[in-house]
């Protein structure tokens, strides 16, 4: 395993790569397909950054694993669809990189590494405003992966958020979730529970933790393991304290760990894959909405500190994004260790039909059932009635479907009434009372969504008007509209919502090699960038599930060959001189 220190760094690299999210790992792992001898370089002790607690979908069009599931798609319906969800926010000459490589990029993993993907028959591409918008193909996700092989090497992987596990540390999955809430309804279902459960039990006496990983961790874990297979080194708890030129090109860098300093020549090229700067105080209060809180549930290695030695080298940031960052609502909850869970809602309640979304003053303020993203923007953009909001359930759907922290499926609500996470209310005044809201206002929002759940079609906002909207609802319960259902059974249940960033959009500009810009827009010889340290080639917008996953790999994979040839063609100066 080659897990090194700081004193086990050699001398001379042809690529170095900082930062161990899905970019940088995937950067990594096509730069040593190609021949390369990487470094990858990682400020915490954990590998995988946000990746690791993502969802890991990985929006890549026109791959074959995509055309199982929809073989009708084409390059011309999605560069359409692109081009009105992005339009000029975007830089269209990185979208068509983007899609000129997607295809062999994913191959090339599926064929040559340990990563294996799966679509779904059902994950609809987010914005339908636009043309050609899929219902599949586009999106796919990472298989779970066995970290059994892996060994210790297992312990590296940055562990998942708490609340998104069960049974304090059970990894599932959407697949997992289905069988979950229905496991007394179908004797797959409680097989499909009895083996995962089982499993999780025995890994937690042998190992100490759940082996099988879903979602971003299990696509992190398949990217390390190939990683380490290629003989990739790989430094935690190591910083950069320099990026070091030559010529007007970067020719090495300087690390430091323990009090201790390596001076690395790197002969390709350094390849930025450190997640944004989304934990850089000095950066979000420039770049950052002023309504936006400081509660991220991003990774807490992304401070933006490569970006300073990278503008001190002339690299510029990217103008003209929609959104400098991508949003979600989230909730907050003190854990009993004193941490604080930060919880985004993406799609297990805001969707689910008895449930109803309202701002400070108990107006419903946004079609609840838009993107995370779109949500954030709403919340963001609405003043300040809505710079916090509350999610509201009756007892039906709060039984079934969960709120927030509080899992589906009849959860125990003690612990969460009692330190005031939750909130429970007897009448629509009383919820009123507690939440701070008008009474008059929140009862014409329950009003407004009971109306629309009588008739099937949301007048008032829309709600469930898309087949993606529709998709993260009930259609077992509500075939008409899946995510309309009355909020009328007492007691009544409230969260409250703050916006939060889940990724910087804004990064540095770069040419269709990812190598990074000046502002006369030249070339910085040597030095790339994948991931949320590139501009985002969506433009802050965001049109599909996996879009910052997509290009990462995509564009890391563009990075790394690039850094690769770089370093033979250097060779050869040497071998010719």
């Amino acid at each position: 395993m080659p897990d090194i220190t700081i004193d086990q760094v050699q001398g001379s690299y042809d690529v170095a790569v900082i930062g161990t999210g899905v970019a940088g790992l995937a950067a990594a792992v096509f730069a040593a397909l190609d021949g390369a001898k990487v470094l990858m370089v990682e400020r915490t002790d954990a590998v995988g950054g946000t990746s690791a607690l993502s969802g890991g979908t990985v929006w890549a069009p026109l791959t074959r694993t995509g055309a199982t599931v929809n073989d009708a798609d084409s390059r011309g319906k999605v560069s359409a669809f692109l081009d009105s969800a992005v339009g000029n926010f975007g830089d269209k000459a990185m979208r068509e990189a983007f899609l000129d490589a997607a295809p062999e990029a994913i191959a090339t993993l599926e064929d040559r590494t340990q990563v294996a993907f799966r679509p779904y028959p059902k994950h609809p591409d987010y914005e339908w405003d636009h043309p050609n918008p899929t219902l599949n193909g586009r999106a796919i996700e990472p298989e779970p992966f066995d970290t059994r092989a892996m060994g210790k090497a297992r312990e590296l992987i940055r562990r998942p958020i708490p609340e998104f596990t069960v049974l304090g540390g059970m990894n599932i999955d959407r697949v997992d979730i289905g069988h979950l809430l229905n496991r007394y309804g179908s004797a797959a279902s409680f097989a499909h529970v009895v083996k995962i459960v089982t499993r999780y039990m025995r890994d937690r006496a042998v190992y100490g933790r759940h082996t099988r990983l879903v979602m971003g961790a299990a696509l992190v874990g398949r990217l390390l393991a190939s990683a380490f297979e290629l003989g990739i080194d790989l430094v935690r708890g190591t910083s950069v304290a320099a990026l070091e030129t030559r010529g007007g090109e970067v020719s090495g860098l300087r690390l430091v760990a323990g009090g201790k300093g390596r001076q690395v020549d790197v002969t390709g090229g350094i390849i930025l894959a450190t997640g944004g700067f989304g934990r850089s105080e000095k950066r979000r209060k420039a770049h950052l909405p002023a309504a936006l809180g400081e509660h991220s549930p991003s990774a807490p290695g992304h401070t933006g500190e490569l970006h300073d030695l990278a503008e001190d080298l002339g690299a510029t940031y990217g103008e003209g994004n929609d959104q400098s960052a991508f949003w979600a609502p989230c909730s907050t909850r003190r854990r009993p260790d004193g941490s604080l869970a930060v919880f985004p809602h993406f799609v297990l309640d805001r969707s689910k039909p008895g449930t109803v979304c309202v701002d400070l003053k108990g107006r419903r303020f946004v079609n609840e059932t838009r993107s995370y993203h779109a949500f954030g923007k709403a919340m963001l953009e609405g003043g300040p009635d809505t710079e916090a909001a509350w999610i509201v359930a009756d007892a039906k759907a709060i039984a079934k479907f969960g709120l927030g922290m509080v899992h589906p499926g009849g959860a125990v609500l003690t612990p969460f009434l009692a330190d005031g996470y939750l909130i429970q209310a007897a009448t629509v005044e009383e919820l009123a009372e507690k939440t701070g809201t008008d009474a008059e206002c929140l009862r014409l929002s329950l009003a407004s969504v009971n109306r629309a759940a009588e008739t099937g079609e949301d007048a008032d906002w829309g709600r469930g008007g898309t087949p993606y909207q529709q998709h993260n609802g009930d259609a077992k319960l509500l075939p008409a509209n899946p995510t309309l259902g009355k909020v009328e059974t007492p007691p009544f249940y409230a969260v409250k919502l703050v916006p939060c960033d889940i990724g910087t959009a804004k990064g540095f500009r770069a040419d269709t090699s990812a190598r990074l810009l000046r502002a006369d827009g030249t070339a910085i010889g040597g030095l790339y960038a994948a991931g949320n340290d590139l501009h985002s080639i969506m433009g802050g917008t965001y049109p599909g599930p996996g879009i910052t996953l997509g290009p990462g790999i995509v564009f890391g994979s563009i990075a790394g060959r690039h850094a690769a040839a770089r370093a033979q063609e250097t060779k050869g100066q040497d071998v010719a001189a």
